[in-house]
């Protein structure tokens, strides 16, 4: 499975359960990025920012079988981050998602807006 295929297994996770603003950028052209992929969300409590992340991984392990190599954030859950190497996922509560900017950051990404997959 290549990492944009990834990608789009987080963004399912995410849709899942109601993420916000949901955007997928695309990092492989930028030198010296970290990963291929980072795939950007954000929820509204704590309840909402557990579910997500929990949903992201029980999709990626459904379809692929993998686990995050590396996870951080669950305990504080202000910015879940899922490290899957080549894809990261990030779960912001909305506040932190405008503070650390993560989008600015990046501005050389392709950055893809995901429409919601429900109506509000």
């Amino acid at each position: 499975m290549n990492s944009e295929e990834l990608s789009q297994i987080i963004v399912e996770g995410m849709q899942e359960k109601k993420a916000e603003d949901v955007v997928v950028m695309d990092l492989r052209k930028i030198k010296n990025a970290i990963a291929d992929f980072f795939v950007i969300c954000s929820g509204n409590s704590d309840t909402q920012i557990d579910a997500i992340s929990e949903s992201i991984e029980k999709e990626v392990h459904k379809k692929t079988k993998e686990n995050p190599w590396h996870r951080e954030g669950k305990e504080n859950k202000e910015w879940v981050l899922l490290d899957y190497v080549n894809v990261v996922a990030h779960v912001f509560k909305k506040d932190r998602r405008e503070f650390y900017g993560l989008e600015e950051l990046w501005g050389d990404a392709v950055t893809t807006v995901v429409e919601p997959a429900y109506q509000s």
